[in-house]
């Protein structure tokens, strides 16, 4: 896609994600040899794409964006036939841009998902490590809860302990603490 590639979907990524880590976001920015300028430009030209009519739609816009995907596999879901692809980004070699898209290429899910033989350490209660961890790592603790807070590029996890742990995109971007 003119203009987009995986180094600038990076950019649109870190467009949401510096609502909650301007910092991170920051430092982020160099290593894709990039300034804010760059990255707002990145974001304006998906937005365009989003509502231009002639853009592809769903699964074949990440497509012309993405390339063509590193993993493609078919999931069911009762009697729903889903893909799930993966691309990897320049930015989190350890991660991995997941799409599930349902009939005709709808996208249904789109998040940061941990690559096959990431060197990360798993998620521990009080170990949860900031744009390392994403939330398949920390959902899977004992005692975790999902809880959607109602915005597409968001997600939380509650843990017993009171432990608070917020996504952007997947990534964690924040852990909390409030008393129990």
């Amino acid at each position: 896609m003119r203009g987009l590639a995986r180094r600038e979907f990076c950019l649109v990524l870190l467009r949401r994600m510096a609502d909650l880590r301007p910092d991170l976001v920051a430092e982020a920015l160099p290593r894709l040899g990039a300034d804010r300028a760059a990255a707002h430009a990145a974001h304006t030209r998906w937005q365009a794409l989003q509502h231009a009519h002639r853009a592809p739609r769903g699964l074949a816009l990440r497509a012309a964006v993405l390339g063509p995907a590193e993993r493609v596999e078919a999931r069911r879901f009762g009697d729903l036939g889903l893909e799930v692809r993966h691309w990897p980004l320049p930015l989190w070699p350890h991660l991995r841009w997941e799409v599930v898209s349902g009939p005709g290429g709808s996208v249904l899910h789109e998040h940061l998902v941990r690559a096959p033989g990431s060197p990360v350490p798993p998620a521990a209660e009080g170990r949860l490590r900031v744009w390392e961890h994403v939330v398949a790592d920390v959902s899977s603790l004992p005692g975790a809860v999902e809880a959607d807070p109602q915005v597409v590029t968001r997600w939380e996890v509650r843990l017993p302990s009171g432990t608070t742990a917020a996504f952007v995109w997947g990534l964690l971007q924040q852990v909390s603490r409030t008393p129990v």
